[in-house]
């Protein structure tokens, strides 16, 4: 027995008893207390007391070998607690505010949402009519996105802008929208030269469209989302392409030098479908616009080029 003592008594006098860290078979270091230790981890590194953490998470967790070592080495808590932190990743939670689920900006927390909202809904009642306001949480690994965040008087004031900004766009949008085709590109830019319903002399009736001038070769976008249900020569029109946008609305596209477009093709608006020309019954280059419902022409600068 004495000579048992004798040997703990050499060995705690020249060793003493710790915790070898590791993460993934990776040697972090030494520490001395694994209780104190895993706490501090938990505390500092998984559930930090942060606003804008959502939550943490370590890919594979630290694993604790408890061995002796020699009491002249020293553990490394700090250390192994800056690696540990290191190989942390962390999510982000922010608060989006959103019109018509558009992101407008920022702000820390749920309650700030509410409160940029509840405001923005008592003051801009009747702008709210179409348009939904509402909160996204948001989440990032990107620490530095959280700077995006501001405070609720800003985010009132940048979220009423937009609001504004959305609400005049919708306005535009009904403006240029005939039973639900939507007018978004002009075909081309250019010099109008003659207007809808015109009395010229180089026709014996009114003008049943708009001419738009433009040099021999410029593109001609579809005005709207449609089919494309003719592309080739129709008498004054020379090289003509018609499209389809549905509820009987067509638009006409003549005088065209080429046809980029075939019968069939859908087309969004924007798309090139032709190129500016001066075929069939024309004085020169421009482009003859045209838009039909049921048939019947209508006057395009209802919609576009207004």
């Amino acid at each position: 027995m004495v000579g048992f003592i004798l040997i703990l008594t050499f060995l705690f006098l020249k060793y003493k008893p710790s915790y070898k860290v590791t993460i993934a078979g990776e040697e972090l270091g030494y520490i001395a207390n694994k209780k104190q230790f895993e706490k501090l981890v938990d505390n500092e590194i998984l559930e930090p007391n942060e606003e804008n953490i959502a939550f943490v998470d370590i890919v594979e967790k630290p694993k604790y070998e408890f061995l002796f070592i020699e009491n002249t080495e020293e553990t490394s808590e700090e250390e192994v607690f800056t690696q540990i932190q290191e190989m942390a990743e962390v999510t982000y939670k922010m608060y989006a505010i959103t019109l018509n689920n558009e992101i407008s900006t920022y702000v820390n927390s749920k309650q700030e949402a509410e409160d940029v909202i509840s405001k923005i809904k008592e003051e801009k009642q009747e702008e709210l009519t179409e348009i939904n306001i509402a909160m996204q949480e948001v989440y990032t690994k990107n620490k530095e996105e959280i700077q995006n965040t501001v405070e609720v008087a800003s985010a009132t004031q940048v979220a009423e802008v937009d609001l504004s900004q959305k609400v005049k766009e919708q306005e535009q949008i009904k403006a240029a929208t005939l039973d639900g085709v939507y007018f978004a590109v002009k075909p081309v830019i250019g010099t109008i030269t003659s207007r809808f319903g015109a009395n010229e002399s180089i026709r014996d009736h009114t003008h049943k469209g708009m001419d738009i001038a433009s040099p021999n070769g410029t593109a001609i976008k579809a005005a709207a989302d449609g089919t494309v249900t003719y592309a080739g020569w129709l008498g004054g029109y020379g090289n003509l392409i018609i499209l389809s946008h549905g509820n009987g609305i067509q638009t006409y596209y003549g005088h065209c030098s080429k046809l980029y477009a075939s019968v069939g093709n859908v087309v969004k608006a924007g798309d090139i479908i032709a190129a500016v020309g001066s075929t069939g019954e024309s004085t020169g280059n421009h482009l003859h616009f045209e838009i039909r419902k049921n048939g019947s022409q209508i006057n395009p600068q209802k919609y576009l080029y207004k």
